[in-house]
Protein backbone atom coordinates (compact mmCIF):
# COMPACT_ATOMS: atom_id res chain seq x y z
CA UNK A 1 0.00 0.00 0.00
CA UNK A 2 2.04 2.86 -1.36
CA UNK A 3 0.01 5.62 0.29
CA UNK A 4 -0.01 4.03 3.75
CA UNK A 5 2.94 4.60 6.10
CA UNK A 6 3.05 2.60 9.34
CA UNK A 7 5.52 4.23 11.71
CA UNK A 8 7.04 1.22 13.46
CA UNK A 9 9.62 3.14 15.50
CA UNK A 10 10.11 1.53 18.94
CA UNK A 11 9.03 4.73 20.73
CA UNK A 12 5.77 4.86 18.77
CA UNK A 13 5.02 1.20 19.40
CA UNK A 14 5.85 1.47 23.10
CA UNK A 15 3.58 4.47 23.59
CA UNK A 16 0.79 2.88 21.54
CA UNK A 17 0.93 -0.20 23.76
CA UNK A 18 0.44 2.02 26.81
CA UNK A 19 -2.54 3.66 25.06
CA UNK A 20 -4.16 0.29 24.48
CA UNK A 21 -4.03 -0.83 28.13
CA UNK A 22 -7.40 -0.74 29.85
CA UNK A 23 -5.77 0.45 33.08
CA UNK A 24 -4.22 3.55 31.46
CA UNK A 25 -5.76 6.61 33.11
CA UNK A 26 -7.26 9.58 31.29
CA UNK A 27 -4.36 11.96 31.94
CA UNK A 28 -1.86 9.33 30.81
CA UNK A 29 -3.89 8.57 27.69
CA UNK A 30 -3.94 12.27 26.75
CA UNK A 31 -0.17 12.59 27.10
CA UNK A 32 0.43 9.45 25.06
CA UNK A 33 -1.84 10.59 22.22
CA UNK A 34 0.00 13.93 22.09
CA UNK A 35 3.38 12.22 21.99
CA UNK A 36 2.40 9.69 19.33
CA UNK A 37 0.92 12.48 17.20
CA UNK A 38 4.19 14.41 17.31
CA UNK A 39 6.12 11.30 16.28
CA UNK A 40 3.72 10.53 13.41
CA UNK A 41 3.93 14.14 12.24
CA UNK A 42 7.73 13.95 12.33
CA UNK A 43 7.48 11.27 9.63
CA UNK A 44 4.69 12.98 7.72
CA UNK A 45 6.73 16.17 7.16
CA UNK A 46 9.84 14.34 6.00
CA UNK A 47 9.29 15.64 2.45
CA UNK A 48 8.56 19.25 3.45
CA UNK A 49 10.49 21.82 1.40
CA UNK A 50 13.42 23.66 2.97
CA UNK A 51 15.61 26.53 1.80
CA UNK A 52 19.19 27.45 2.61
CA UNK A 53 19.77 30.72 4.46
CA UNK A 54 22.72 32.70 5.76
CA UNK A 55 23.06 33.00 9.52
CA UNK A 56 25.44 34.09 12.22
CA UNK A 57 26.31 31.79 15.13
CA UNK A 58 28.12 32.90 18.30
CA UNK A 59 31.30 31.77 16.56
CA UNK A 60 30.78 33.34 13.15
CA UNK A 61 28.83 33.31 9.87
CA UNK A 62 27.40 30.10 8.49
CA UNK A 63 24.51 28.57 6.59
CA UNK A 64 21.44 26.67 7.67
CA UNK A 65 18.18 25.30 6.35
CA UNK A 66 14.66 26.43 7.24
CA UNK A 67 11.21 25.26 6.25
CA UNK A 68 10.27 27.39 3.28
CA UNK A 69 6.61 26.47 2.81
CA UNK A 70 3.69 28.28 4.39
CA UNK A 71 2.74 27.16 7.89
CA UNK A 72 0.76 23.90 7.89
CA UNK A 73 -2.86 23.64 8.94
CA UNK A 74 -4.10 20.96 11.33
CA UNK A 75 -7.75 19.98 11.13
CA UNK A 76 -9.15 17.89 13.96
CA UNK A 77 -12.15 15.64 13.51
CA UNK A 78 -14.22 16.31 16.63
CA UNK A 79 -14.14 15.26 19.22
CA UNK A 80 -11.34 12.71 19.49
CA UNK A 81 -9.12 14.59 17.03
CA UNK A 82 -8.79 17.37 19.61
CA UNK A 83 -6.46 15.12 21.57
CA UNK A 84 -3.98 15.14 18.69
CA UNK A 85 -3.80 18.92 18.24
CA UNK A 86 -1.39 19.69 21.13
CA UNK A 87 1.10 17.14 19.80
CA UNK A 88 0.97 18.68 16.33
CA UNK A 89 1.32 22.22 17.65
CA UNK A 90 4.31 21.13 19.72
CA UNK A 91 6.23 20.76 16.45
CA UNK A 92 4.58 23.68 14.63
CA UNK A 93 3.51 26.21 17.29
CA UNK A 94 2.81 28.84 14.62
CA UNK A 95 0.41 26.61 12.65
CA UNK A 96 -3.31 27.28 12.27
CA UNK A 97 -6.01 24.81 13.23
CA UNK A 98 -9.50 23.95 12.06
CA UNK A 99 -12.28 21.67 13.27
CA UNK A 100 -14.82 19.41 11.61
CA UNK A 101 -17.53 18.05 13.89
CA UNK A 102 -18.85 14.60 13.00
CA UNK A 103 -20.64 11.87 14.85
CA UNK A 104 -21.38 8.35 13.71
CA UNK A 105 -25.01 7.28 13.56
CA UNK A 106 -25.21 4.26 15.86
CA UNK A 107 -27.57 2.37 13.54
CA UNK A 108 -26.18 3.14 10.09
CA UNK A 109 -22.57 3.98 11.10
CA UNK A 110 -22.79 6.86 8.60
CA UNK A 111 -21.05 10.12 9.64
CA UNK A 112 -23.26 13.13 10.35
CA UNK A 113 -21.68 16.60 10.15
CA UNK A 114 -22.72 19.11 12.81
CA UNK A 115 -19.88 21.68 12.76
CA UNK A 116 -17.16 23.00 10.47
CA UNK A 117 -14.71 25.86 11.06
CA UNK A 118 -11.65 26.07 8.80
CA UNK A 119 -8.99 28.79 8.60
CA UNK A 120 -9.10 31.00 5.48
CA UNK A 121 -6.73 30.69 2.50
CA UNK A 122 -5.76 27.06 2.97
CA UNK A 123 -5.83 25.86 -0.63
CA UNK A 124 -2.05 26.02 -1.12
CA UNK A 125 -0.80 24.84 2.29
CA UNK A 126 -0.06 21.39 3.71
CA UNK A 127 -3.17 20.23 5.54
CA UNK A 128 -3.06 17.42 8.09
CA UNK A 129 -6.32 15.75 9.09
CA UNK A 130 -6.19 14.46 12.67
CA UNK A 131 -8.41 11.45 13.32
CA UNK A 132 -7.14 9.02 16.02
CA UNK A 133 -9.15 5.98 14.90
CA UNK A 134 -9.65 5.05 11.25
CA UNK A 135 -12.40 2.46 11.64
CA UNK A 136 -14.89 2.32 8.76
CA UNK A 137 -13.19 5.33 7.17
CA UNK A 138 -16.52 7.08 6.81
CA UNK A 139 -15.77 10.05 9.05
CA UNK A 140 -12.29 10.61 7.64
CA UNK A 141 -13.55 10.32 4.06
CA UNK A 142 -16.33 12.84 4.78
CA UNK A 143 -13.82 15.23 6.39
CA UNK A 144 -11.51 14.94 3.38
CA UNK A 145 -14.45 15.81 1.13
CA UNK A 146 -15.06 18.92 3.24
CA UNK A 147 -11.40 19.95 2.90
CA UNK A 148 -11.39 19.41 -0.85
CA UNK A 149 -14.58 21.45 -1.26
CA UNK A 150 -12.77 24.23 0.63
CA UNK A 151 -10.04 24.10 -2.01
CA UNK A 152 -7.38 22.18 -0.08
CA UNK A 153 -5.04 20.42 -2.48
CA UNK A 154 -2.43 18.82 -0.20
CA UNK A 155 -3.94 16.55 2.45
CA UNK A 156 -2.35 13.95 4.71
CA UNK A 157 -4.24 11.86 7.25
CA UNK A 158 -2.75 11.07 10.67
CA UNK A 159 -4.32 8.28 12.76
CA UNK A 160 -3.06 6.20 15.64
CA UNK A 161 -4.81 3.00 14.62
CA UNK A 162 -6.63 1.83 11.50
CA UNK A 163 -8.69 -1.17 10.51
CA UNK A 164 -8.10 -2.65 7.05
CA UNK A 165 -11.67 -1.64 6.15
CA UNK A 166 -10.95 2.00 6.92
CA UNK A 167 -7.75 2.06 4.90
CA UNK A 168 -9.54 0.48 1.96
CA UNK A 169 -12.33 3.07 2.13
CA UNK A 170 -9.88 5.98 2.04
CA UNK A 171 -7.80 4.47 -0.74
CA UNK A 172 -10.91 3.97 -2.85
CA UNK A 173 -12.48 7.39 -2.25
CA UNK A 174 -9.29 9.47 -1.91
CA UNK A 175 -6.32 7.68 -3.51
CA UNK A 176 -4.34 10.95 -3.48
CA UNK A 177 -4.31 11.17 0.35
CA UNK A 178 -1.37 9.64 2.19
CA UNK A 179 -2.12 7.96 5.53
CA UNK A 180 0.29 7.86 8.49
CA UNK A 181 -0.42 5.30 11.22
CA UNK A 182 1.07 3.70 14.30
CA UNK A 183 -0.71 0.39 13.63
CA UNK A 184 -2.98 -1.48 11.25
CA UNK A 185 -5.17 -3.66 13.47
CA UNK A 186 -6.99 -6.91 12.74
CA UNK A 187 -10.56 -5.94 11.82
CA UNK A 188 -13.81 -4.21 12.77
CA UNK A 189 -16.28 -5.93 15.07
CA UNK A 190 -20.06 -6.02 14.62
CA UNK A 191 -20.32 -2.54 16.18
CA UNK A 192 -17.70 -1.10 13.81
CA UNK A 193 -15.08 -0.79 16.56
CA UNK A 194 -11.45 -1.60 15.76
CA UNK A 195 -10.19 -4.93 17.14
CA UNK A 196 -8.11 -5.06 19.29
CA UNK A 197 -8.04 -1.25 19.10
CA UNK A 198 -7.95 0.83 22.27
CA UNK A 199 -11.61 1.51 22.95
CA UNK A 200 -13.38 4.80 22.27
CA UNK A 201 -10.62 7.39 21.90
CA UNK A 202 -12.93 10.31 22.68
CA UNK A 203 -14.20 8.72 25.89
CA UNK A 204 -10.67 7.87 27.00
CA UNK A 205 -9.37 11.35 26.22
CA UNK A 206 -12.09 13.18 28.09
CA UNK A 207 -13.00 10.70 30.82
CA UNK A 208 -16.54 10.11 29.60
CA UNK A 209 -16.37 6.32 29.36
Amino acid sequence: MENVVVVDHPLVQHKLTQCRRVETETWQFRDLVEEITALLLYEAVRDITTAEIDLVTPVGPGKGRVISEAAPVFVAVLRAGLGMVPGALRLFPYARAGHIGLYRDHDTHVPVEYYCNLPPAINDVDCFLLEPMLATGGSASHAINVLKKAGVQKIKLLSLIAAPEGIKAIMQSHPDVKIYLASVDEKLNENAYIVPGLGDAGDRLFGTA
